[in-house]
């Protein structure tokens, strides 16, 4: 699978996490310390044990041995508690960096470029702001305990210091064998977990194929063929998750028999050393216990090493995403004048797809109006959205009143250009919250002067709610003419001087699309504007129409001059016209 979007290696992945959890200063640092004193209070247990067992051997007095016990008591409360309300903070930590992730792969994911998330894929970017969020999210959850038990281990190691050094050394011969094991293991882990994730993006591109071109399976009969590529896809990635365990299965039995290996090797130490009198039997108790202490949290360290692999292979995918260059605001403010809009040459192609536009010039000046007419296929759609920056031309020029379309920053450009499909998303909320996506700082007056210009303000006003009426999924019901207007209403806020509709009325049936070609009208009003013509009743109106066929423009004029002459258009208006 071809990879558009990027995926961060393992040093930026740290960093770029690194960097959100130092938002956060004050509440790492407590972390710290809290997770630091329960490993010390634990570790201080064995070790306060060890010394019990001397004192019992010796016939220490029953003071001693009292002060030794109440000490191993308050050590095994101190550890339960701080090991409570360091899990909590870790949590908070990696919970709030997490969160602070998302909302930046999610804005970037929106301001991504429109050409890059086409080449992309849907199932690619899906993924990622799904699967991989919920991923991460869920890995977040195991931080506090892992974080704990990485800290635990250290602790436990500075513990085998206070014993005997000869002990410490025997309990080292475990350090080879989990070198060896993490040597073969690691760079597998990686990369079996990035495929794992890969795996996950075709299925989610396969699954959302399925689901979007769901009428076109059934139109032609391939709800079996349709079934098997996602089938495929579905045991591509089974597959690639089995892939994953069964390495991780071989590195936990090789851990299992390094704790075997170790804690023998402490047990002979420590009975050689005690029936030579160069040790005790209590610090060999304690060095025992150490060493099974650390069985606990090295078993959760590989019994979450699965999820954290996985994690971190979604973690480098989100931030992939999250380190893509934006471009900067502008600052610059765009004149509400009208302005030209000019293309020359322009040609293009999708991916490595034929080309779909040809040598493409035409000048609009500022203030009027272009229609584009033809066939399904013509390169309408492509061509409106190329003159309004939906996504760059492969070749040619675009520019807004003289200024070439690449050099505008996207926020300038949204500024200068308002587009309008016939695929329109209305968005949970309220009717107004909804509108004020385009400007948030807009006054009900504004709202209402903008849903009047798009025809929308006697129905919205006849609402129970009005402004307040909740829409989207589950809410109150538009009708697609009114999703239109919402549209419409929208761009009427931003007012900006150049508006490109793409068939917005083509889907409101015949007495919606006519309201909406009155709301058309009346917003394209002193503005410069490209229409992609639907219905020819709405070409009539613009100041000249351009008819397209197989990328090129065939034909170029007024109204009047095309069905004068007696070509392409005309026949295309006579049919509708007898019609």
């Amino acid at each position: 699978m071809t990879t558009i979007l990027p995926i961060a290696g393992g040093r930026t992945t740290a960093r770029a996490f690194g960097r959100k959890l130092r938002r956060y200063p004050g509440l790492g640092l407590a972390a710290v310390l809290a997770s630091a004193a329960a490993s010390g209070a634990a570790v201080a247990v064995p070790i306060l044990l060890g010394r019990l067992v001397d004192l019992v051997a010796a016939h220490g007095e029953t003071s001693s041995l009292l002060a030794n016990a109440a000490w191993i008591l308050a050590s095994g409360l101190a550890a339960a508690v701080l090991a409570g309300v360091s899990r909590w903070l870790v949590a908070e930590w990696g919970s709030r960096a997490c969160a602070d992730l998302r909302e930046e792969v999610l804005d970037h994911a929106l301001r991504m470029d429109a050409a890059r998330l086409e080449a992309a894929g849907a199932g690619d970017v899906a993924s990622r702001v799904t699967d991989d969020v919920e991923q991460v999210t869920d890995a977040t959850r195991l931080a506090a305990e892992v974080f704990a038990a990485l800290v635990t281990v250290a602790i436990t190691f500075a513990g085998f210091a206070t014993l005997d050094w000869r002990i410490a050394l025997a309990f080292l011969v475990v350090f080879p064998v989990y070198a060896i094991a993490l040597r073969r293991f690691i760079p597998q882990a990686e990369q079996r977990y990035a495929a794992e994730r890969r795996a996950v993006a075709v299925r989610t591109q396969s699954l959302l194929s399925t689901f979007t071109g769901a009428r076109t399976v059934h139109a032609y009969g391939m709800e079996d063929r349709q079934s098997a590529r996602v089938d495929a896809a579905s045991r591509g990635a089974v597959e690639a998750r089995l892939r994953a365990i069964r390495g991780f299965l071989w590195f936990a039995n090789v851990m299992n028999y390094a704790e075997a290996i170790g804690l023998s090797a402490v047990l002979l130490t420590g009975f050689l050393l005690v029936r030579a009198d160069a040790s005790t039997v209590g610090e060999v108790t304690a060095a025992a216990l150490l060493f099974h202490r650390l069985f606990g949290p090295l078993g959760l360290l590989l019994v979450t090493f699965n999820d954290v692999q996985s994690a971190g292979a979604a973690l480098a995918r989100l931030v992939g995403v999250a380190e893509l260059e934006m471009p900067a605001p502008s600052g610059h403010v765009a004149a509400k004048t009208p302005t030209s809009v000019v293309a020359t040459a322009v040609a293009h192609h999708y991916l490595d797809g034929p080309t779909v536009l040809h040598d493409v010039s035409i000048e609009i000046p500022a203030g009027r109006s272009l229609a584009v007419v033809g066939a399904s296929g013509a390169g309408k759609t492509t061509l409106a959205a190329i003159l309004g920056g939906v996504f760059p031309a492969t070749g040619g020029e675009v520019r807004l009143g003289g200024r070439p379309i690449g050099d505008l920053a996207p926020d300038e450009l949204r500024r200068l250009v308002g587009v309008v499909t016939q695929e329109v998303h209305v968005f949970a909320g309220t009717l107004a919250d909804d509108l004020r996506l385009a400007v948030p700082d807009a006054t009900d007056h504004d709202l209402h002067a903008a849903l009047k210009l798009a025809g929308a303000d006697d129905w919205v006003t006849a609402l129970p709610d009005g402004l307040q009426t909740r829409v989207g999924d589950g809410e109150h019901p538009l009708t697609a003419s009114q999703a239109q207007q919402l549209a419409l209403a929208r761009i009427a806020l931003v007012d900006p001087p150049v508006v490109i509709l793409d068939e917005a009325s083509a889907e409101a049936g015949s007495a919606g699309a006519r309201q909406l070609e009155l709301a058309s009208a009346a917003l394209l009003q002193d503005r410069t504007a490209v229409v992609v013509a639907h219905r020819l009743t709405q070409a009539q109106s613009c100041d000249r129409i351009a008819v397209m066929a197989q990328g090129r423009i065939i034909e170029l004029g007024t109204p009047a001059e095309l069905i004068a002459a007696g070509g392409a258009y005309a026949e295309l208006w006579a049919a509708w016209h007898t019609a």
